[in-house]
């Protein structure tokens, strides 16, 4: 799948993990990214390995996988392999294509250059991440 700048600059905006972040830091991000289709039944990421990089569902659908068992689905608009590109340890999930998955992709090291540059989107990250393990540890909790 083909995506211009601008339609992809619109579908990282829609992402969670973005709110917040300005257009000049989209179309930074946007300029970076590139799109991946993968088949279904494809892994995507596996547990244990370093990351190297992040991304964001386009269309399609993932099952995330730790130690066997299923615990979560994602869809479009979803994001999955942030942990591991931004602490540079190895995944804490396998992510496999349930059908026929596209995604937007960041490499490890772009991201980290952007969120270099881009106070904002670092930012807008640290709360994503926040908020996704606040998620989490609540959901733990019932």
């Amino acid at each position: 799948m083909t995506l211009t700048q601008d339609r992809r600059a619109e579908l990282l905006a829609g992402c969670p993990l973005f709110k917040g972040i300005d257009a000049d830091g989209l179309a930074k991000l946007a300029g970076l990214a590139t799109s991946v289709d993968f088949p279904a039944g494809h892994v995507i990421a596996r547990q244990g390995e370093i990351g190297t990089g992040f991304f964001v569902i386009v269309s399609g659908s993932v099952r995330v996988v730790r130690d066997g068992t299923v615990v979560a689905r994602l869809g479009p608009g979803e994001f999955f392999g942030e942990l591991s590109v931004l602490d540079r340890m190895p995944r804490n999930a396998t992510v496999a294509a349930e059908e026929p998955t596209s995604c937007l992709a960041l490499a490890s090291w772009d991201f980290e250059k952007v969120l270099l540059e881009e106070p904002a989107l670092t930012l807008a990250i640290l709360r994503g991440v926040a908020m996704r393990l606040r998620e989490v540890s609540e959901s733990a909790r019932h």
